[in-house]
């Protein structure tokens, strides 16, 4: 039936219920939880023999969408399928049980059933007591849908203000899984499984300089993954080195929702955040300084990669940054070369790698030739080497022991948690027994007292292990000053770290005599230079120490 015919016998006293039409229903909760979806089917119970026991309506297949908000329209996928199918004429006739089910949003709410009237397709709103097939429905419609509206207004302050007071109290708030941790009542306990990834992920880009790309390929070669299997991603490396928890500091408010019809957040500056040290809600899983260590390096990284200084660099392999081309005063750029034999990695000028030997006369450098020179600078290094190893002795030595000492401390400290939550479980089922709990509320705490005791054994059984390995290390000073030589010749090359500790800069200059390639080696530690010839002849290459004069 067309809207004319349809108004015109309503205006002659007859109802919907009298007229011939096939009748359809929406339905929608804005939660998945169980007593959201109960309300669900009684909806489509309800309207199901609401539609089916009047005579003069034909049931049509209703349309439902569960757990999402009437805010807006733009996911609710049964919603648009039903627009769809009044457009292709499937019924007549929409009953649904109020205007905030159908959206709430007002200008959502006038423009989907004008649209249906215009496919001849009317709404009751039924708790509104609203037809839409009615000429006054629109005025009724508008004024009702902006109340609707208006609740939503309400909901987002309200949840606003609750989440302003949980930062005030230091609840932490957002998702249940944070690397690293688990949430238990608004504090965060340290997952220590996944806490050794972060600590890793901390020593290789703060100690040992790695870049985040070179970082995510060492965890994925590691067979170290993210909760979902998946590998570590350059996005999810930066947050965790961003992030202030894994230093044991709060941290709340770092977005605001500026109009509850938008569903974007904006980021607030650092300065706005709720932050400060809270180790008992977030204890940390790296020290303070190792953490303001990453970020100072995090921080100079993305100013240089922002700079228009194109000579500004990410430390993403060992020589980055640190080999430059005396002719046009450029870095080195790394490249692999794909020989029979193997590939081998080399560094060449920018303007080389831009436009090939027009662009830049000065030769190519192989890492291998890099690191043979570099040992041969420790060599010559003006501190002895025999000053160096004993340096390190007594590092190890001095190390080892503060390791042994820690892993006492700890061992101790988890036995003397588990006693406690013993006598905790003790006092529990005193509870119980007296009647002063629930068997519901003794059986959950009482779980939550068994998960922490099984996390501790498997924390005590580690510290066991790991002691009892320590006291099988070799103690011979021999042995160890060996082991530390072997260590000092950097044997597999050097780690970015190495490099950015000993070198400031190397400056390659070509030469007329072919096959001879000349180096000036800059020190930090002893402040000099140095300058190297290196000799390639017949596939073999010698590095010659020229002492500077």
């Amino acid at each position: 039936m067309d809207i004319y015919s349809i108004r015109n016998q309503l205006s002659h006293g007859k109802t919907i219920f009298d007229l011939p039409l096939r009748v359809t229903y929406y339905a929608r909760v804005s939660t998945d939880k169980d007593e959201q979806l109960h309300s669900l089917s009684a909806q489509i119970q309800y309207y199901s023999e609401f539609i089916r026991k009047n005579p003069n309506w034909t049931f049509a297949e209703g349309y439902i969408d569960e757990g999402i908000s009437g805010t807006s329209v733009g996911k609710r996928e049964s919603f648009l399928q039903m627009i769809r199918d009044a457009r292709a004429g499937k019924f007549d006739f929409i009953v649904t049980k109020e205007i905030s089910r159908f959206s709430r949003s007002t200008l959502d709410s006038i423009t989907y059933t004008q649209e249906l009237l215009s496919c001849g397709v009317g709404v009751l709103f039924q708790s509104d007591n609203i037809n839409t097939l009615l000429p006054d429905a629109e005025l009724r419609l508008t004024i009702m849908s902006s109340i609707a509206q208006d609740e939503v207004r309400k909901i987002s302050e309200r949840v606003r203000f609750g989440f302003k007071r949980a930062v005030e109290k230091g609840v932490v708030l957002g998702n249940n899984r944070i690397w690293g941790y688990q949430k238990d009542s608004g504090k965060l306990v340290i997952n220590e499984e996944e806490a050794q990834i972060i600590r890793l992920i901390f020593d290789l880009y703060a100690n040992q300089l790695m870049g985040i790309r070179r970082i995510a390929n060492y965890l994925t070669d590691h067979g170290y993954t993210n909760m979902k299997g998946n590998d570590f991603s350059y996005s999810s490396i930066t947050g965790i080195l961003r992030n202030p928890k894994y230093k044991g500091y709060y941290c709340g408010g770092k977005t605001i929702k500026y109009d509850y019809k938008i569903k974007d957040r904006k980021e607030l500056p650092e300065e706005e955040w709720v932050m400060y040290r809270d180790e008992e809600s977030v204890p940390p899983i790296v020290s303070e300084e190792l953490w303001e260590k990453a970020n100072r390096i995090l921080r100079q990284r993305s100013n240089a990669q922002r700079s228009e200084n194109k000579n500004c660099y990410q430390n993403r392999y060992t020589y980055s940054g640190k080999v430059i081309c005396s002719e046009h005063q450029a870095p080195f750029y790394r490249q692999i070369y794909r020989y029979p034999s193997g590939d081998r990695e080399v560094w060449q000028c920018r303007e080389y790698t831009r436009h090939g030997r027009s662009g830049c006369k000065t030769p190519v450098i192989y890492k291998t030739e890099l690191d043979d020179m570099l040992r041969q600078a420790i060599i010559h290094l003006p501190v002895h080497g025999s000053e160096i190893i004993r340096d390190m002795l007594r590092i190890y030595c001095a190390v080892s022991a503060e390791d042994s000492g820690r892993a006492e401390k700890e061992l101790n400290a988890c036995r003397t948690a588990m006693d406690d939550i013993a006598r905790r479980k003790d006092r529990l089922l005193d509870l119980n027994i007296g009647g002063h709990i629930s068997d519901e509320e003794f059986s959950a705490r009482n779980e939550r007292f068994n998960r922490e005791l099984e996390r501790l054994n498997e924390r005590n059984s580690r510290l066991q292990t790991e002691i009892k390995e320590r006291q099988k290390l070799p103690l011979s000073m021999d042995v160890l000053q060996r082991a530390i030589e072997q260590e000092c010749s950097f044997p597999d090359g050097f780690s970015a770290g190495a490099v950015d500790s000993m070198v400031d800069r190397i400056v390659i200059h070509p030469t007329p005599e072919k096959g001879i390639i000349r180096a000036e080696l800059f020190l930090k530690a002893s402040g000099g230079r140095e300058e190297y010839e290196i000799r390639r002849s017949r596939g073999n290459t010698s590095i010659c120490y020229k002492p500077y004069t």
